[in-house]
């Protein structure tokens, strides 16, 4: 199994990292050339939302990813890459999300909460998180919700979540996400 890796900005070196602990092959994307390699999933993750979406474009990688995804590439996105998954960018996944719905730097925060499919006792790290303002069809289903709010989703063979399961020690998210790989 081998996955690519978003590497253009943000917390990419944490998933390979969070892979690598579960066996997993990774390699980053950085340019097309890197696209073109043969790859069972791919890794979206936080960062910056709007310098992600604009260097895909710039690099020509936007369109070739949309096309994996909606293929069937399995995807793992999160926070900036839920937001990429979401309507308007990329536009895999049958959301519409809220950036920065819980404010600036000074408004992140961790807490513990439940994952369909992983557990009661998910550790969640958000830093200045989306959250998941609507889901807007039934292909796509809520899978973890925080206050009220929804903050991970499943359709097909996409997981979008708004808080960073990389930072911390946990890795089964990324084993759920393994194991549509």
């Amino acid at each position: 199994m081998k996955v690519a890796v978003l590497a253009l900005q943000g917390a990419f070196i944490e998933h390979e990292q969070m892979l690598q602990r579960l066996g997993i092959d990774t390699f980053e994307v950085r340019q097309r050339s890197d696209w073109q390699q043969p790859k069972d999933g791919l890794i979206l993750p936080g960062g910056e939302s709007t310098v992600q979406m604009r260097l895909l474009c710039q690099l020509g990688l936007l369109e070739p990813i949309r096309q994996a995804i909606r293929d069937g590439l399995p995807v793992l996105g999160t926070c900036a890459g839920m937001i990429l998954l979401s309507e308007g960018r990329i536009g895999t996944m049958d959301i519409r999300v809220r950036r920065n719905a819980y404010g600036r730097q000074l408004g992140s925060f961790r807490t513990t909460g439940t994952v369909a499919g992983i557990g009661h006792d998910v550790p969640m790290t958000f830093i200045r998180a989306p959250y998941i303002e609507e889901v807007v069809s039934d292909r796509c289903q809520p899978i973890a919700t925080v206050d009220g709010h929804i903050v991970a989703a499943r359709q097909g063979r996409q997981i979008a979540t708004a808080f960073h399961p990389e930072l911390d020690g946990d890795t089964r998210l990324h084993r759920l996400f393994a194991e549509q790989v």
